[in-house]
């Protein structure tokens, strides 16, 4: 209910002229960033999976840009530095993800036409690198996206991630486990042609979440194409605890309200849904003692969570599935909160900090 991409166009649209030689991308034409901080669960892993299969991301240049881990993420991946020889450990002193991916465009980008972003926290497929860029090519796109499939361990992320990838969770959104491919107006950043990310200024390294939003509306406001490719989908680990999944989209609720008032423009009415429920649900608990008759909104709201944990613990054959009306319950009101404190009380800001200039490094 709180995601932010637009369903999917029709895929028969006609494609744009390819913006290089639609022949085979080789590996030197790649660059490949994985923005980090404290991933030591999950790195070693996700390098593995990305350098499985197609022997073209060997002549791939793969940067992974740490923000400061001291949980043992740099020594595993100094020591896979020594198995793929083409993978390198930078520093990332500014900490958050886009400037992490900038950083890897100025220092590799001149001598490479695609670039392909990766998250630690994901589980790639074999050939995912390659087949990304091949896509791009193919397509003649500015930009290529994939869907996410959600998958848990413990019993909370596994509820999280059953409820993630419905309307409840996510509002629909293309890239959260779509099965249909075609254009769309902002998706889960998978590839980037080079000569467009440059064009627009790269991502504005002053946002620490939702910088895909915002790329993707600078992008598309200059004619890029966005391609959401759905035959190429990864397996994605959602927060594990309330806490941290709470933490997570208070941000996103405040990444997504100050890219509207960057931009301007209103949010779309899956986006204005959870910040209309969370406050009639403030202002029924206000009221309630003038009349207690108020306190069955959020009573409703409160039943409507049960029943759909209860059909998701039905429909998964887990009763981890109970727990999946919690997490989205922590998903819409941090998201309502992180977007109704930026998009009420915060100043306007219209100034992009674009990080592909060495004076925004």
């Amino acid at each position: 209910m709180v995601e932010t991409t637009d369903t999917v166009t029709r895929p028969e649209i006609e494609h744009a002229a390819p913006l290089a030689d639609a022949g085979a991308v080789r590996g030197e034409d790649v660059l490949v960033a994985i923005p980090v901080l404290n991933e030591a669960a999950h790195i070693e892993d996700c390098l593995k999976s990305l350098f499985a299969g197609d022997g073209r991301i060997r002549k791939a240049k793969v940067v992974v840009i740490d923000g400061g881990s001291n949980d043992g993420t740099r020594d595993i991946v100094k020591r896979l530095s020594r198995q793929y020889r083409n993978l390198e450990l930078v520093n990332n002193p500014r900490r958050v993800q886009s400037a992490g991916v900038n950083l890897a465009v100025r220092a590799h980008g001149e001598v490479r036409s695609i670039l392909v972003r990766c998250d630690a926290h994901a589980v790639y497929p074999e050939n995912y690198v390659m087949d990304v860029a091949d896509s791009l090519r193919a397509n003649g796109v500015a930009s290529i996206a994939t869907p996410m499939d959600a998958r848990g361990d413990t019993c909370f992320q596994k509820a999280n991630a059953y409820i993630v990838d419905t309307p409840l969770g996510s509002g629909g959104s293309a890239h959260r486990g779509g099965r249909q491919s075609g254009f769309v107006d902002h998706g889960h950043h998978a590839g980037f042609d080079l000569g467009w990310f440059n064009r627009v200024g790269g991502y504005d390294a002053s946002f620490t979440h939702n910088e895909d939003a915002e790329y993707d509306r600078r992008l598309t406001d200059a004619g890029g194409r966005i391609y959401l490719d759905a035959d190429i989908r990864i397996g994605y680990y959602p927060r594990a605890t309330v806490r941290s999944l709470a933490r997570q989209y208070y941000n996103y609720g405040k990444g997504r309200a100050r890219n509207l008032k960057k931009h301007g423009g209103w949010p779309r009415l899956r986006q204005l849904i959870p910040p209309l429920v969370f406050l009639a649900c403030l202002m029924a608990i206000a009221l309630s003692p003038v009349s207690g008759w108020t306190l069955l909104l959020p009573a409703g709201y409160i039943a409507a969570l049960a029943a759909a944990s209860l059909a998701v613990a039905f429909s998964m054959g887990s009763a981890c599935g109970l727990l999946a009306g919690v997490a989205s319950f922590t998903m819409h009101m941090a998201w309502s909160a992180g977007f109704l404190r930026q998009f009420l009380f915060a100043p306007k800001d219209r100034a992009a900090i674009q990080g592909i200039a060495p004076e925004a490094g």
